[in-house]
């Protein structure tokens, strides 16, 4: 009974432990995505600002312009109209009108449905001698507008007109739209105005309201949530929004909108979940191995109890008969069998601790990119400082890189640690052998050992499973790997020959093989007892494996070392179930 409270407290402990392991994880991911998501928030508000800025600039220089204060007879309405026209096509912008004091539209570049505008918010802000701007719907072709009107002054320094410019923000959008996060600008009224994710356009956040609802109102999921300063929101809006999201907001008060993004939090819960998982798995294979240790020695101790107290009894019964003193030694041998039994089985057992030698690469593996990108993104923060937008663009890049390489450890990690029994089908054997050896290049360099593979141009397809066949050139690689341990010289050949079938060879320069016959046998090894190195299991399991495929792995002496060869068929398209 107390052993099991001690196993329960030992696993809460574990859970508690990799909860922790996993909030940090998930707390420094969460920042480095803000980082991320910050950076990227700032560069589409300040590209849509800088666009914006282009009209804005035009309404001021051309309300100057002599050809519009002159347009008395028509031969001057021409010329000003021609003008307009000439601004509007090379600016693209929708149309550009010049309008007296009462609102009159005197020349336009293109015909106006209404020839008085004196209403519209951005004329009225002109006629107070400042630069007016307003968006909203048109109502003919129901485009989405944003209009610019300057003031004209007389000589007097008196406002006697205004230049109005109108621009369509759909062509605004189009250089940014689709981009990888979703960003959208609300205005003053809490209504999407301008994004790069169509499904949000015009969406609607009331007053005191963390979320949007749409349009047309209803009920939408959302839920706001905070993990430390990162605010996090919960929704289903459709398939290009993401389910989890981190949200940020910049406040764009020259163009009166409010810059939004959400960030897909899932690869920061992936990474965290990762990391959990492998503390957990690191101190459940620890605890097994404590335990498996403490229940062999509480055994042998009470063996060597229940052995005295019958060498004890033994003696004292000697002079009782020849017979009984027969027996006595007859069971004290027995029980020095039982003993010694039960010593190869605890040296048995500390074979097992080879299982987890992988996992001590699985940090080195990670923690240089971490390190790195955690680098690149300090540099690219500072070069945004200093406004070297160039060096901050091209750390972001290799921020990219870095998440890139880190995706693909992780996943080919991920993969090779799966207990599942895939279907067999298409296989690419170059993606095969070149995922076995990033699993085994951090070793190789490690020991020195010179990797000789040079994939074919195009791909090579087999039949069977990827994770398994996987599997198989690892054992292989670390088996020659293994074999060259004790020399200077070490050097690995791997090679793809077609024929008939399809054979992969991987050759080594070690000692050779000492026995062929019983190369696949279970349990059979070179290595010493209680070696960390292996238990004899893995060419037996990589046998089998082949035969599962429908091929076949045999092992040779060459002039310098061993040679394995595995046959594989090659994948057709009647094989596909």
């Amino acid at each position: 009974m107390q052993r099991v409270w001690v196993i329960l407290g030992f696993l809460c402990a574990v859970g508690l432990l990799s909860a922790g392991v996993w909030s940090y994880g998930y707390r420094q991911a969460l920042s480095q995505l803000s980082e991320k998501a910050e950076a990227d928030l700032e560069l589409a508000a300040d590209r849509l600002s800088t666009q914006m800025q282009v009209y804005q600039e035009l309404a001021v220089l051309m309300a100057k312009h002599p050809v519009l204060h002159a347009l008395d007879t028509p031969q001057e309405r021409r010329a000003a109209r021609s003008l307009l026209l000439d601004m509007a096509d090379k600016t693209a912008a929708v149309n550009m009108m010049y309008l007296d004091r009462t609102g009159q539209v005197l020349a336009s570049a293109l015909p106006v449905t209404e020839a008085n505008i004196a209403g519209h918010p951005a004329f009225q802000r002109a006629l107070h001698g400042a630069l007016g701007s307003a968006h909203g719907v048109e109502p003919v072709s129901g485009n989405r507008i944003y209009s610019y009107a300057a003031p004209a002054f007389n000589e007097e320094g008196q406002v006697e007109g205004a230049l109005m410019v109108v621009a369509d923000v759909q062509d605004v959008e189009q250089t940014w739209r689709g981009s990888t996060e979703a960003v959208f600008f609300v205005d003053a009224e809490g209504v999407v105005f301008i994004s790069n994710r169509s499904d949000l356009l015009f969406w609607q956040r009331a007053e005191g309201q963390s979320g949007l609802t749409p349009p047309q109102g209803g009920e939408v999921d959302f839920a706001s949530s905070w993990v430390g300063p990162h605010e996090l929101w919960k929704l289903n809006w459709g398939r290009y929004l993401p389910d989890r999201a981190l949200h940020l907001m910049l406040d764009l008060p020259v163009i009166d909108m409010t810059a939004e993004v959400l960030v897909d939090v899932a690869p920061a819960r992936r990474l965290a979940g990762l990391q959990a998982a492998t503390v957990a798995a690191i101190c459940l294979a620890f605890g097994a191995l404590l335990y498996l240790a403490t229940e062999r020695r509480r055994a042998l101790a009470e063996a060597n109890t229940v052995l005295e107290s019958r060498v004890a009894q033994r003696t004292r019964d000697l002079t009782a008969a020849n017979t009984a003193l027969r027996r006595e030694v007859r069971e004290r041998q027995e029980a020095e069998t039982a003993l010694k039994h039960a010593q190869e089985e605890l040296i048995q057992a500390g074979k097992l601790s080879a299982l987890g030698q992988m996992s001590a690469g699985i940090s080195h593996e990670l923690n240089q990119p971490l390190m790195a990108i955690r680098q690149f993104a300090d540099n690219g923060a500072a070069f945004l400082t200093k406004g070297r937008a160039e060096k901050a663009s091209e750390n972001l890049t290799r921020i990219s890189d870095m998440a890139a390489r880190m995706a693909r450890i992780i996943k080919n990690l991920r993969s090779f640690a799966r207990n599942e029994n895939e279907p067999m089908g298409k296989v690419d054997l170059v993606q095969v052998i070149d995922t076995a050896v990033e699993l085994t290049e951090s070793r190789l360099k490690a020991e020195g050992v010179t990797l000789d593979w040079v994939p074919p141009d195009s791909p090579v397809f087999a039949w069977g499973g990827e994770v398994r066949l996987v599997q198989v050139f690892v054992n292989l690689i670390n088996n020659a790997a293994d074999a060259m341990s004790q020399q200077d010289d070490r050097f690995v050949h791997i090679a793809i020959e077609a024929g008939e079938k399809l054979a992969v060879t991987v050759r080594d320069i070690g000692p050779g093989i000492e026995n062929t016959e019983k190369l696949f046998e279970p349990f059979y090894s070179t290595k010493a007892v209680g070696s960390s190195e292996g238990m004899g299991l893995g060419l037996s399991i990589s046998y089998g494996l082949v035969q599962s495929f429908g091929g076949n792995i045999r092992g040779a002496n060459a002039q310098t070392g061993a040679v394995f060869t595995v046959e594989l068929e090659f994948y057709r398209e009647d094989e596909e179930v």
